[in-house]
């Protein structure tokens, strides 16, 4: 016998508890599937100080207890299972989970996010918010005055680099062949900017620090590998930015949602719609662009609004 539920919203952090909190506030029945992931993106971020209303900052995994308590109040639950298949050609949808439960529900909302692509070398999962980052404008402002590495060879490794030339003395740009996927003026201005410089056919093979009294770890150099000779040497590093894109947790819904070439979910205008009615969008699975926690949460709010709206349209 399956449960059913008014929502299900599949995923949490930012835009799956907000999307909770705005529908379980409009008196409707919502579930979060947390997936394999509880809190999402957030809970690999150690803290988290571009967030309004957090004054002094915040540990992101606090955060995300913080928004999943604030849901829960108002009578959202969390369910802590990941959906392994959608069927939505019936009403009401059903979800399977992977311990081989089955939910129904009116409508879902899709907040599974998206992970940064990580070269997976040994020790980068070590020194995950120890020094290894995955987003600038996340953890930039940690390293003033201080030498960081970006890894990639695109725009988004450029515009990182860029941007971290704001905090960092130097900024080394890391880049496994000698030629550029980065559009000609992204490159250009990474070349004239005197803090940026470039190590090219070039890898990390390993990341390496050490453990403080306090307990925290943090990197204090890289092994780095030239593609060409394989010759090896060890660097200083205060920091290093994996800058080589990211994928949207979205194959789930391949052949079913509509989707652009890498697999972020089209949202309808300027709204969470997606092409399947009754099902919303919101957060990094259909962004690409500024995947950050504050949009991720008003995208969120937005899922909610549309569904609840969807619904009461449905029932009117």
């Amino acid at each position: 016998m399956s449960e059913h539920h008014q929502i299900c919203i599949i995923g949490s952090g930012p835009a799956g508890f907000t999307a909770a909190l705005y529908a379980s506030r409009a008196r409707l029945d919502v579930v979060v599937f947390e997936g394999h992931q509880p809190g999402g993106q957030l809970t690999i971020t150690t803290e988290v100080e571009n967030y309004p209303g957090f004054e002094h900052g915040i540990m992101g995994p606090e955060m995300m207890d913080v928004f999943r308590k604030q849901s829960h109040r108002f009578g959202a639950q969390s369910i802590y299972e990941t959906i392994t298949s959608v069927d939505t050609s019936t009403r009401p949808f059903t979800l399977t989970s992977d311990r081989d439960k089955t939910y129904t529900c009116d409508s879902i909302i899709i907040s599974t996010g998206a992970a940064a692509k990580l070269l997976g070398s040994k020790g980068e999962q070590e020194f995950m918010g120890f020094g290894v980052s995955a987003c600038a404008t996340c953890d930039g402002f940690f390293f003033k005055n201080q030498h960081v590495y970006v890894v990639g060879g695109g725009d988004t490794a450029m515009e990182e680099a860029n941007y971290l030339t704001r905090f960092a003395s130097k900024v080394t740009i890391l880049h496994r062949r000698d030629e550029f996927r980065a559009s000609k003026i992204m490159l250009e201005r990474c070349q004239n900017n005197p803090k940026i410089e470039f190590m090219v056919n070039t890898t990390v093979d390993e990341y390496i620090g050490e453990t403080l009294p306090s307990g925290l770890r943090k990197l204090t150099s890289l092994k780095l590998r030239n593609t060409v000779t394989n010759e090896e040497n060890i660097v200083p590093a205060d920091g290093i930015f994996v800058a080589i894109g990211h994928k949207p947790n979205t194959d789930l819904f391949k052949g079913l949602i509509d989707m652009d070439e890498t697999g972020y979910i089209q949202t309808v205008g300027k709204s969470s719609y997606t092409n399947i009615e009754g099902v919303f969008a919101c957060g990094d699975a259909q962004d690409s662009v500024y995947r950050q926690a504050i949009t991720a949460a008003g995208s969120g709010c937005m899922a909610a609004i549309d569904a609840e709206r969807w619904l009461e349209a449905q029932h009117g």
